[in-house]
């Protein structure tokens, strides 16, 4: 049964792996395609029927071009840092439930690659080591337009990983658990938007900035680092940290749906289906967002973390346990 049961595990890693490649490479076509409409010129159009094969053009450019390491960089950790980013993020996936266990073969399988007990935990661990992997492909390129986009990258992560952190509190009081699949189930009855509406407006803010996007983009800001952290970078390593990006935006979605959306719950379609609906709602968002708003100073983007969302999120904790004390 051993052997079933690996078989199983190698299954559910494998179509996962291919399904979020697949959801990334065509979330950076939709991203394309929607800011040339936003911004009324045409995007990607040549490469397939209305540019579908786009992606797949992008992947054989970045394959065949050169991968340069610059003379003065120190080379291990420079070919090391790309995985670091895109690894934390395609590994968030291992605790994402995406529905109740389902029997085959007479055995019960659960739709998660890792239903951990401290899930959330795990989540927010895996965060925080993604900061690892800009601060070190940045210094280790040996250049000051790196460095500084990997300084302010470090710091912004690590600042906005604590309202994050926080805006969590409160969904582990309602649910009573750390488990992902605990507390989708603990919304049964309704999603916990409608209980925790600063806590999902503080941890969706809290992700943009999690994920670099615009306004929250200084890592990257080209007008003033060229490309930030990944200017020395070429060929699939450069590949590498966009994946991760896209991959990162594509987990914030599913945790999104998770934590606040009732993840699998909803009348008519697959389980499957509507998380992965919820989950799309985040990256469309991001997009919108992106085509909508300057980028911040970055005393402002300190200031808005350190004086507003930090804050805000303690009082959201001290309120919900007052709720939850006065109702019993």
């Amino acid at each position: 049964m051993w052997g079933i049961g690996l078989l199983l595990l190698l299954v559910k890693i494998y179509g996962l792996l291919v399904a979020v490649l697949l959801l990334a490479a065509y979330l950076v076509l939709l991203e394309r395609k929607l800011l040339g409409r936003l911004q009324i010129r045409l995007g990607p159009n040549r490469a397939g029927i209305f540019g579908i094969l786009q992606p797949i053009a992008d992947g054989l450019k970045m394959l065949l071009k050169e991968d340069v390491v610059p003379s003065r960089a120190d080379r291990t950790v420079f070919l090391l840092a790309p995985a670091v980013v895109s690894g934390t993020a395609l590994l968030t996936f291992a605790v994402i439930p995406f529905g109740e266990p389902i029997t085959l073969w007479g055995r019960e399988v659960p739709l998660v690659i890792a239903d951990l007990n401290v899930g959330l935990l795990y989540v927010l661990a895996l965060s925080s080591l993604g900061v690892y992997g800009v601060a070190l492909g940045g210094w280790a390129s040996n250049s000051k337009y790196s460095l500084l986009g990997a300084v302010r990258g470090a710091a912004q992560l690590i600042s906005y990983e604590l309202p994050l952190a926080l805006s969590l509190v409160p969904v582990i009081m309602l649910a009573g658990s750390l488990s992902l699949s605990d507390i989708v189930r603990a919304q049964a009855g309704y999603p916990f938007l409608l209980v925790q509406p600063v806590g999902f407006l503080i941890f969706l803010v809290s992700s943009m900035a999690e994920s670099k996007r615009v306004p929250f983009d200084l890592p990257e800001a080209e007008n003033e680092l060229m490309a930030g952290y990944h200017t020395e970078y070429s060929g699939m390593r450069f590949a590498l940290f966009f994946l991760g990006e896209y991959a990162h935006m594509i987990a914030l979605g599913a945790l999104v749906a998770v934590f606040f959306l009732g993840g699998w719950h909803g009348p008519f379609l697959p389980p499957v289906l509507w998380l992965l609906v919820k989950t799309m709602l985040v990256p469309l968002f991001l997009i919108w967002t992106r085509a909508s708003f300057p980028r911040l100073r970055y005393d402002q983007l300190m200031h808005f973390c350190w004086k507003i969302l930090i804050p805000a999120a303690v009082l959201n904790i001290v309120a919900t346990g007052a709720f939850m004390v006065f109702t019993g």
